[in-house]
């Protein structure tokens, strides 16, 4: 069964909703022609390292929600569940190099597509002068095993937008900031747990869970999970 959203269309949710949050906060601004929301003050990043972040949408506030002084510059949204498109970041690259920022990092969670598009919009900008690192974030504990593309990146992410955006703040160089979220990337891990199956606008459910359960290892939106268990207390659990 279909479950129910408040949408104006399932194809255009992802712009409506970044669409929304730009109107609610006028700290954010959107680029024309592209699915990505930067800082409104631009002019305060120069000489400072710009960050970059993003993925797809329906992880609100995630990613969005977190531009801002001492957070993320800017952010690349896909639609629903999708990699951000390549030109769009690179779109987002050359806005903040524009503004006279101190060199890009990019901090990108450990899925396929996301690793893919950022890396291609990298290669793209280096080839036209940019600065650019990126960090590739895997903080998922469900699995003890590196096996394919390795950990995923889950809500640990944020925790390094704050490091490197208090870095950034600071005066610190890209190599620097690449140095120390790299190691507390390596040093953080992280676990999620559902207590019900999400759903992308227009579909049902991507999962199902007994109303007496809950799953231990999930990542974003869908399994492969570490266990499903009875739920419990939450003093038990």
């Amino acid at each position: 069964m279909v479950s129910k959203k408040l949408v104006n269309s399932v194809p255009g949710c992802a712009d409506d909703a970044l669409a929304g949050l730009v109107a609610c906060n006028p700290a954010i601004q959107l680029l024309q022609g592209h699915r990505v929301a930067l800082r409104s003050d631009l002019e305060n990043i120069r000489g400072r390292v710009a960050l970059l972040s993003g993925g797809g949408s329906g992880h609100e506030p995630a990613h969005a929600g977190y531009i801002g002084k001492g957070m993320l510059t800017g952010v690349v949204a896909g639609a629903v569940f999708t990699s951000p498109a390549v030109g769009s970041i690179l779109a987002a690259i050359r806005a903040v190099m524009q503004a006279g920022s101190a060199g890009t990092l990019l901090i990108v969670k450990n899925y396929t597509g996301d690793r893919l598009n950022f890396g291609l919009a990298l290669e793209q900008a280096r080839a036209e002068g940019a600065d650019v690192q990126m960090v590739v974030v895997g903080d998922d504990s469900a699995f003890t095993t590196q096996k394919k593309a390795g950990r995923r990146g889950l809500c640990g992410t944020v925790l390094i937008h704050k490091v490197a955006g208090a870095l950034s703040e600071a005066g610190a160089s890209l190599e620097e900031i690449v140095r120390r979220v790299t190691a507390a990337a390596g040093a953080m891990g992280t676990l999620g747990v559902s207590l019900s199956p999400c759903s992308v606008p227009g579909s049902g459910p991507t999962f199902q869970l007994a109303q007496d359960e809950l799953e231990l290892g999930l990542g974003e939106e869908l399994p492969p999970h570490l266990s499903v268990c009875v739920s419990v207390t939450l003093r038990l659990s």
